[in-house]
């Protein structure tokens, strides 16, 4: 089996933050390095990039006195020296909506779905004092369905309806702050109405798909799907290729929906195997997993299988459209204006990368908005990282020094008492379990049952007390809690590598196992570390936060930001 693994396209307007890492990007990548574990490298192919055209990114550089070019220039390649060398982020390939590749693709790809495009009077918002078309995320007004005060022109963020901005009630332009005026003018549209009935068809029948993305999807087809715009009157993007569409560009969602294919096209040019392609996308055996935050999750389920299915060229559709809820700071919406929480370039001035990794799974919003608070993740670093986890892979290794002179024991199976069952079971079953959930995109509650695990090592050996064994000369029963134990240690490093693949080495270099990548996922149900195997030396895995953390966070941050603000590109400060 193949797998292709996504991740939203952050928009370049600004630097992620934790928030938006966890949403799409980090959850990504911790499911790539499972699949890869799973199915082997070269079946696994996990593609992204910078989403850089549109408005925003035009009224920024306008303001700065630059080319949009430029400015996405620079914030591309900062984002992706974040991603890349900062996070360690294992992109096959991190692409950008500026590449020759993805405009072509765009082009040659929106030509094909001629027979579902109609051209359409509309009538567009335009803000008199900007001199602008305001797109739909440029007008903000009052939802007129739920009465939210702040939706956008597209979309309610709270009851997550789709909008146009003639629906909103009191429209305000979102850079000044007036009320734009109405002026009509020729649109392209995407009839999605022709794909209601096939994506009903598809998202009920669908065995894989998470219950949140069903049930925004299926209130989308059951309003009735509309014809929409994919058309826009501003000037930083890919030309329109229809007919009479001069000084038209293509709207900006459904060319960064398009990304991931032309990314996939990308790698594989990249490598020198043109066709290759074409088996992450039409290989019926390829299943694909994206991961994305709540908000986008209409284009996924909607508008990218529709214009899939309009393509008619037998493209596969979403297997798993992996949606977070939101990530809030504090009881608090991450807002950069307001200074609150914490962005990606400063997390790695304040904690390691890779404890950072951690909190933000086992913080992953799954099922509701969950609150990122300093409390919890010192809690998650000091009591599930170092006393549970680093504790428990210390303690076996150390007494396998101290009383077999680092050899792996023997194992007698003759002596086996219902508490050693107990553990053979859950690690045969665990990496079964937390593979099951990783692939219905629940990572959060895959970490669950690598704890769960833990727990129950760490609760074995204070029944079997080895110490005691050893004292009153038990040997054979010292040996067979060890030699499970040390078994025990390398499934832990298994499963914790998706999450922390550095740390997961280092217990591979305590173990004298080599290479964790060349690992299988497999294997971590197996007691494949063999007696008289020789173990390499073990040092302490993880360090507790110290006791003031919490108390000096804020100061900590305000010097770091102060740091990291300086030294940003300039047209990112």
């Amino acid at each position: 089996m193949r797998v292709l693994v996504t991740s939203a396209w952050p928009y370049v307007n600004s630097v992620p933050h934790l928030g938006n890492l966890i949403g799409s990007i980090l959850s990504a990548d911790v499911f790539a390095r499972y699949a890869r574990l799973k199915y082997g490298k070269d079946n696994v192919l996990f593609v992204s990039g910078s989403d850089e055209h549109g408005t925003p990114i035009e009224v920024e550089a306008i303001k700065r006195k630059v080319s949009p070019k430029e400015l996405t220039d620079q914030a591309h390649e900062y984002d992706k020296h974040l991603f890349l060398n900062v996070w360690k982020i294992s992109f096959d390939n991190y692409s950008r909506t500026e590449s020759e590749t993805h405009k072509k693709f765009v082009t040659n790809f929106l030509l094909k779905l001629n027979k579902y495009i109609k051209i359409i009077e509309d009538e567009i918002p335009y803000c008199e004092y900007d001199n602008l078309y305001l797109p739909d995320r440029f007008v903000k007004g009052t939802c007129p369905y739920c009465g939210f005060e702040d939706a956008r022109g597209d979309q309610c963020d709270n009851c997550g309806r789709l909008l146009t901005p003639n629906l909103l009630i009191n429209p305000k332009c979102a850079i000044c702050g007036r009320k734009p005026v109405f002026k009509k003018t020729k649109h392209w549209f995407f009839d999605l109405s022709e794909f209601n009935d096939k994506i009903r068809k598809w998202i009920l029948e669908s065995k894989d798909m998470p219950e949140n993305v069903k049930s925004v999807a299926l209130s989308w087809v059951n309003e009735g799907l509309k014809p929409r715009s994919i058309t826009r009157d501003n000037k930083w993007g890919i030309p329109a290729p229809f007919k009479d569409a001069e000084n038209k560009t293509i709207y900006v969602w459904f060319e960064a929906l398009l990304g991931y294919i032309s990314a996939t096209i990308e790698y594989f040019e990249k490598i020198g195997k043109l066709e290759d392609w074409k088996k992450f996308w039409f290989d019926k055996e390829t299943k694909s997993y994206y991961f994305i935050g709540k908000d986008n999750i209409p284009f996924h389920a909607v508008i990218l299988p529709a214009m899939l299915m309009a393509s008619e060229e037998g493209y596969n559709l979403p297997t798993v459209i992996a949606a977070t809820e939101y990530l809030l700071y504090e009881g608090q919406k991450f807002s950069k204006s307001r200074r609150i929480g914490v962005w990606i370039d400063e997390a790695p001035k304040i904690m390691d990368i890779e404890y950072w990794r951690f909190v933000l799974v086992r913080l992953r919003p799954e099922e509701k908005d969950t609150n990122f608070t300093w409390r919890e993740a010192i809690r998650i670093v000091n009591t599930e990282l170092n006393d549970d986890i680093g504790n428990y892979v210390n303690r076996v290794l150390t007494m396998i020094v101290r009383y077999f002179n680092s050899t792996v024991p023997e194992f007698h199976t003759e002596i086996l008492d219902e508490n050693d069952r107990k553990i053979l079971d859950l690690i045969d079953k665990t990496p079964k379990n937390v593979g099951n959930l990783f692939e219905r995109g629940k990572l959060k509650a895959g970490t669950e049952e690598l704890l769960k695990l833990v727990r129950e090592l760490n609760a074995y050996l204070n029944i079997k007390a080895p110490w005691d064994l050893y004292k009153v000369g038990k040997i054979k029963e010292l040996m067979n809690v060890l030699y499970i134990g040390v078994n025990a240690v390398r499934s832990i490093a298994i499963m914790l590598y998706p999450l922390m693949p550095s740390y997961s080495q280092k217990i591979y270099d305590m173990l004298n196992m080599g290479n964790i990548e060349d690992e299988k996922w497999d294997e971590a149900s197996k007691l494949s570390v063999k007696p008289g195997h020789k173990i390499g030396r073990v040092n302490p895995l993880f360090k507790k936060l110290p006791a003031d953390f919490e108390a000096n966070i804020q100061s900590m941050l305000e010097e770091v930001r102060k740091n990291v603000e300086k030294n940003r590109p300039t047209l990112l400060k």
